[in-house]
């Protein structure tokens, strides 16, 4: 017995640590198991992954590609293939696609041809994460769930800005403007998509070199990719077209509008430009007689912009840092005003303008007055120039003195901010409603109000300032007459 209590003892060091590291062992697994399942149900209740219940039965993508400004029309044929209802479907963009993105709106359609009727669908980017080579999601909220084995047919419009690269990058005077155009033969989706097809549109015949993936074919100004058949989710194919772009890429660096509303009975309205040719730089020498003489020459650059201004505009002006230039045409009906204008020298590629627009409009044309007192100012957002990207747009409405609780309703996402403004006989200042945008295009030219609070009497406050000055100064001129300053003669005694 002593031996082997002995025995026992002197064997208790070696199997007690080995019993330690076991146990050990098991709860490291068992916590490391416990995390992993933990981290996917967080996954999965936070951002889940995209649906696999839906199909896209046919799909059909029209890229236009004849301005700066890439529009992209989308029609897609969705299906559900799974048991349960869907009410979201989801649009896959490339990451270099959302950087550039500008608008995306979606539609239902209903019907064939022209007897086509389409509602309206809300699109918002979603916080998914990223999908495969950091495919960014857009979601289609649909107005009814779709049920197991029904359809919907979508209408999706997208554009793009700054897409186009000139190549190459420098041209002189009597050249051309070629650019190049990346984008993928088959339609990113996170759904697989048994038929689709890719149209590209271009301003001219002049193609210089494209991606083929058979089956491609080319017609005129048309090139087509397609019709690819049962392509699984996510499929992506690589393609560059080096073709003709000869078109005015005007682009606004930045645009700052100021809206001043008066409620004596008008709005003035001051926009300052810093403009930009966004095209391939212009390189060697500029030739005024072989701009002039030579149809050809300078093909790529322009020399006048349209503004298209609101009817009834009255007080126009147009002027740079130099002063007022007198080559702009005004036009005007009762639907709209244009604005002919042009610079002091036609823009090349690289070539910058900074000027002034400025014009008044009446003020019953677009200031109106709720049930409630509330009055609001009703407004076009965006720039008026056609054609035309806005890297970045701020709009300032200087609200009368004496305004409150302003607030602003705009169709679609904008940074808001409120300062502070003294002008003329101001007293306690003007709210100023600033509303900023970046990325702003032609599409953007959308109605959009401020709300305000305004009591009638606070229309009063500078006339009578102004009486009340007036009426003092008067009255220190008449008791300055009144005074006598003169020194009186001392009596001789």
């Amino acid at each position: 017995m002593n031996q082997l209590k002995e025995k026992t003892e002197e064997s208790l060091p070696i199997l007690f640590p080995q019993k330690l590291a076991m146990k050990a062992m098991a709860i490291l697994r068992l916590a490391l198991v416990f995390s992993i399942l933990t981290s996917f149900s967080l996954l999965a209740g936070s951002s889940p992954s995209p649906s696999t219940e839906l199909q896209i039965v046919t799909a059909e993508r029209r890229i236009d590609l004849t301005s700066h400004i890439v529009k992209v029309f989308l029609t897609l044929k969705v299906e559900n293939i799974g048991e349960s209802p869907a009410s979201e479907v989801l649009l896959a963009f490339s990451p270099t696609e959302a950087d550039r993105l500008a608008v995306v709106k979606a539609a239902a359609s209903a019907g064939k041809k022209k007897k086509k009727s389409y509602v309206p669908l809300d699109v918002k980017p979603t916080d998914l994460p990223d999908g495969p080579n950091g495919t960014k999601y857009y979601l289609i909220h649909l107005l009814k769930p779709l049920g197991k084995g029904e359809a919907i047919s979508l209408e999706v419009l997208y554009i793009l800005t700054h897409s186009l690269e000139p190549f190459p990058v420098e041209i002189s005077q009597s050249e051309s403007q070629l650019v190049y155009y990346r984008d993928s033969a088959k339609i990113l989706s996170p759904y697989p998509i048994k038929q689709q097809a890719t149209f590209l549109k271009t301003p001219t015949s002049r193609v210089e070199s494209f991606t083929r993936v058979v089956p491609t074919d080319r017609a005129n100004t048309e090139l087509r990719y397609g019709p690819y058949e049962e392509q699984p989710s996510f499929s992506y194919s690589p393609i560059i077209v080096h073709f003709e772009n000869n078109k005015a890429f005007a682009v606004v660096e930045e645009l700052v509008r100021e809206i001043e509303i008066s409620h004596w009975g008008s709005i003035q309205v001051t926009e300052h430009y810093k403009l930009v040719h966004a095209g391939a730089r212009h390189k060697g020498a500029f030739s005024r007689v072989e701009y002039q003489s030579r149809p050809n020459s300078g093909a790529s650059s322009f020399k006048n912009l349209l503004a298209e201004l609101p009817p009834r505009v009255h007080s126009v002006y147009y002027r740079d840092n130099i002063g007022n230039i007198s080559s702009s045409r005004l036009r005007t009906n009762f639907k709209k005003s244009e604005l002919l204008i042009e610079p002091r020298y036609p823009l090349f590629g690289g070539w910058k303008s900074t000027f002034v627009i400025g014009y008044g409009v009446p003020l019953e044309d677009f200031l109106f007055e709720a049930a409630d007192g509330t009055r609001y100012l009703n407004y076009s957002f965006g720039c008026p120039l056609a054609e035309t990207v806005v890297d970045k747009l701020t709009v300032k409405v200087v609200l009368p003195e004496g305004s409150k609780n302003p607030s602003a309703v705009v169709p679609f996402p904008v940074e808001q901010r409120t300062e502070r403004k003294y002008s003329y006989l101001d007293v306690v200042g003007r709210t100023v409603v600033v509303l900023e945008k970046s990325n702003v295009v032609p599409e953007h030219n959308s109605p959009f109000q401020v709300y305000y609070q305004f009591s009638p009497i606070y229309m009063l406050a500078e006339p009578l300032m102004l009486t009340s000055v007036f009426f003092l100064f008067f009255m220190a001129c008449v008791t300055y007459l009144h005074l006598d300053f003169s020194i009186s003669k001392i009596k001789q005694t």
